[in-house]
């Protein structure tokens, strides 16, 4: 996941106004209460993570990767996970592996700004740098589609994700879990989506999860 304008650049490779906090009830802030600092209910929102990996043992990668993306704090069950496919790079190097890919959803409460910072630490622990070259293999690239319905768009993060129903390699296993969901921003379901969708490239299902 790179600083991009844009959650990360699993999408923007396929190899993967500022939001007013005031007006959001995630916020952590605290509130007085009796004399005592008391913590705000946050509400829980299904939230979704794409992951790829394309170099090592790109199954054990997506594996660590939702095993540490689960036992984050705030992170909360139902945890669904999708199919395991093998996709086809794109844009990326010549000579580039192909992809292993899935998605997983769970609910979260919490700020999405700081979920994504524990997404990228992830992607350190399991050996990316953050500056990693954009459009180049990598061993995890890990990727916020969406979170509940927030709309966010600043120089770290944008939510929805502006390409993810733009990327087969995204729409395929999503479809797993929600077929009938429709993204923010959009008007047609994901499974919708997927059957208009006329990105080139083949994408075949290795696993039904990780």
């Amino acid at each position: 996941m790179d600083y991009q304008p844009a959650a990360g650049n699993l999408l923007d490779a396929g190899c993967a106004g500022a939001v007013d906090l005031e007006r959001r009830s995630i916020s952590a802030e605290r509130i007085q209460h009796g004399g005592h600092r008391a913590p705000l209910q946050l509400p829980l929102m299904r939230t979704a993570v794409a992951l790829g990996s394309n170099l090592g043992d790109r199954l054990e990668n997506l594996r660590a990767a939702r095993r540490q993306i689960i036992e984050l704090d705030r992170i909360r069950p139902p945890v669904l996970s999708s199919g395991i496919y093998e996709t086809e790079p794109v844009d990326c190097e010549p000579g580039a592996s192909k992809f292993l890919n899935t998605v997983i959803e769970f609910d979260f409460e919490g700020d999405p700004a700081q979920l994504l910072e524990k997404l990228v630490r992830i992607e350190e622990s399991l050996g990316r740098k953050r500056d990693h070259p954009k459009n180049v293999s990598r061993k995890i690239d890990i990727d916020l589609l969406y979170c509940g319905d927030q709309q966010i768009d600043n120089e770290r993060l944008q939510l929805p994700h502006l390409r993810m129903h733009l990327r087969k390699f995204v729409l395929r296993p999503l479809a797993d879990i929600h077929p009938e969901l429709v993204l923010p921003g959009q008007t047609r379901t994901v499974r919708e989506l997927l059957a208009e969708l006329k990105e080139p490239g083949v994408v075949v299902r290795l696993a039904n999860n990780c």
